[in-house]
């Protein structure tokens, strides 16, 4: 499988594909059934990257934030074909397809600053792993993948498919964006230096005299919205095992 990723959070809160696109891949091993259900286990590698600056909303492009978040994701579907298909069979020659299923993926949110790009999880931007800002979130966990696809045969043993498939995460730190901003000078003293700088980016803050110049204390997310991470892949498919006409066949 190759093909790009994006995701819905804070940076791009509504957009589908208007985060910066990244290359991914992975493998995946399909069981067909029947004609109709399939169940499919996949491993896929790829990277989400989204800035701030490239919002069409001010307050979003002035909170001036960014991140790129290195994702492998294993995960066990099954799919429902529209129509009778069968991989090699020019009888069943084409298929629409719905799935659903589960993952669990590995995820790894960085920010760039001076060139070099630092993972976030470790430097608690909203105080995570201090008493301001709770336990420091997880960066292993389950999703939710369903989205949808067509399938088609090649010729002789191969097909292929393209597919669109959404990630629901009980997650709001995919873009390590979601609480409220902690005090910069109290952040650099509980978490260092490094992590108060990127906590708070914004290009205008508060006044002086409000909040003491800066955003301490305002919201830096929304807690209320979960992230989703989102697919789209293409894929060469090979039939390994029997012939196209058995009812009972694998990829």
């Amino acid at each position: 499988m190759a093909g790009t990723s994006y995701y819905i959070g804070e940076i791009n809160p509504y957009k589908h594909f208007g985060t910066k696109l990244k290359p991914g891949g992975g493998i995946a091993f399909r069981n067909n059934f029947n004609r109709r259900w399939t169940l499919k286990t996949s491993l896929i590698y790829a990277t989400v990257e989204a800035w701030d600056a490239d919002s069409d909303d001010p307050w979003i492009r002035n909170r001036n934030l960014s991140f790129r978040n290195q994702v492998i994701e294993g995960s066990m579907v099954f799919e429902l074909n529209f129509f009778n298909y069968q991989l090699g069979n020019d009888q069943f020659p084409v298929s629409p397809y719905l799935f659903g299923g589960l993952a669990y993926f590995n995820m790894r949110p960085m920010a760039q600053y001076k060139g070099t790009w630092y993972e976030l999880q470790p430097l608690g931007t909203e105080g995570q792993g201090t008493e301001y800002g709770g336990d420091k979130y997880k960066t292993n966990m389950f999703s939710v993948p369903f989205g949808a696809g067509i399938k088609t045969n090649l010729f002789a043993v191969f097909g292929f498919s393209l597919e669109w498939g959404v990630r629901k995460t009980w997650t709001d730190y995919f873009d390590d964006i979601s609480g409220k901003y902690v005090d910069p000078g109290l952040l650099a003293d509980l978490n260092g230096p490094l992590a108060a700088t990127l906590s708070d980016r914004s290009i205008e803050r508060e006044l002086p005299g409000n909040n003491g110049g800066n955003n301490a204390g305002l919201m830096r997310g929304d807690p209320g919205r979960k992230d989703f991470y989102v697919f789209c892949m293409a894929s060469l498919n090979i039939r390994i095992d029997k012939k196209a006409t058995s009812c009972w066949e694998h990829e």
